[in-house]
């Protein structure tokens, strides 16, 4: 059983509650720090967790590790809070606001300080499919991704794993395009009624590594829209993945093609309950669901593979997503941004996280 204690009570935290509510051999919240009562009250009426308004009080239960879910501002000061009590993190994403916060929270990993971010989109099941088919060598080398998925350092992370990239420099050219649309869904809900509505949201930008590129590519209503789709296209010597399709060469003259499958429980007169069993790349598993038969939705199961990947972390494991990593990938997200804004090439530099 992993304990872990949550600083935040925000709109993301309720993930964390849903994996453990749904893994309770696995997980449990031993407290949350909440500092405003009507929230605090909210969720211990909701979720039945205890909640705490000082960080001495919330850590006095010993749990494995501290997951922080707060806004960028305050991120940093409690992960340094939390670092020189000796406290293993799990952090939000990104870990800082700008890249001179981030440089001091480099410092306290350098120190000894154990600091992992929850950065969850290559351990969703789609994009671990993917990265699957990518290891196996059948793409061959791969040299170019187009992601349309996610924003800033997710995307850029997705980017970086499919590329195989760790901090070489990037060229970086981006613009804006309005996107105009039916407002739909958001984090709050269904809107009351149609709207149209206008916004210069749309981030497109092209990233040279010298012998990989890609191409990034999101509208900020992708998230919960009904008609706004996600696209993935990454390519190699001998194959491709277009979204879910996937060609490659056994020879030179010999095209294989299969789709990536989803294969899920309790459809039709299946009684086994309805989760994710994984997906099939042809005949092969490309993955296997690592929490069966909880009802997770796919952000969720990816989440969870963070906090058991933290979990094993926190006892000496392997890094699951470094500090590091995610400074690099909020660096360049970061750069993206400001190429738009100046309408001009931007080249990445060497940062000292990198080392």
């Amino acid at each position: 059983m992993t304990r872990f204690a949550i600083v935040g009570g925000g709109w993301r935290t309720e993930f964390f509650l849903r994996i453990a509510r749904e893994l309770p051999e696995e997980f449990e919240i031993s407290g949350m720090l909440v500092r405003r009562s009507e929230r605090a009250e909210e969720l211990t009426r909701q979720w039945g967790v205890k909640t705490h308004t000082t960080l001495d009080t919330l850590l006095a239960d010993k749990p494995d590790f501290a997951v922080t879910s707060l806004s960028w501002d305050s991120n940093p000061v409690f992960l340094k809070d939390l670092a020189e009590r000796g406290v293993p993190v799990l952090s939000e994403t990104p870990p800082a606001p700008k890249v001179e916060d981030m440089l001091p929270l480099t410092d306290l990993v350098k120190a000894g300080a154990r600091i992992q971010v929850a950065e969850q989109y290559s351990f969703q099941p789609e994009h671990a499919a993917r990265l699957s088919v990518i290891r196996s060598g059948v793409l061959g080398d791969v040299f170019q991704a187009q992601v349309s998925v996610c924003h800033g350092y997710h995307g850029i992370s997705l980017i970086r794993r499919f590329l195989g990239i760790d901090f070489q420099p990037a060229k970086i050219s981006a613009y804006r395009l309005p996107e105009v649309v039916i407002g739909g869904p958001d984090r709050n809900g269904r809107p009351p009624k149609e709207e149209t509505t206008q916004r210069q949201n749309q981030l497109i930008a092209t990233l040279d590594f010298g012998d990989r590129q890609a191409v990034f590519d999101f509208v900020g209503t992708m998230y919960h829209s009904y008609i706004r789709s996600h696209r993935v296209l990454v390519r190699g010597t001998r194959g491709e993945i277009n979204f879910d399709d996937v060609r490659y060469l056994a020879d030179f003259r010999t095209p294989i093609e299969y789709t990536l499958r989803r294969v899920e429980a309790g459809h039709t007169g299946n009684l086994d309950g309805h989760f994710l069993q994984g997906i099939l790349a042809g005949e092969r598993w490309a993955y296997r669901n690592p929490f069966p038969f909880a009802r997770l939705m796919d952000d969720e199961i990816a989440i969870a593979a963070c906090l058991r990947g933290m979990a094993d972390y926190s006892q000496g494991g392997p890094d699951i997503y470094s500090l590091a990593e995610a400074c690099q990938d909020h660096y360049l997200s970061i750069l993206m941004e400001e190429s738009a804004n100046r309408n001009e090439e931007i080249t990445s530099t060497v940062q000292p996280w990198a080392s």
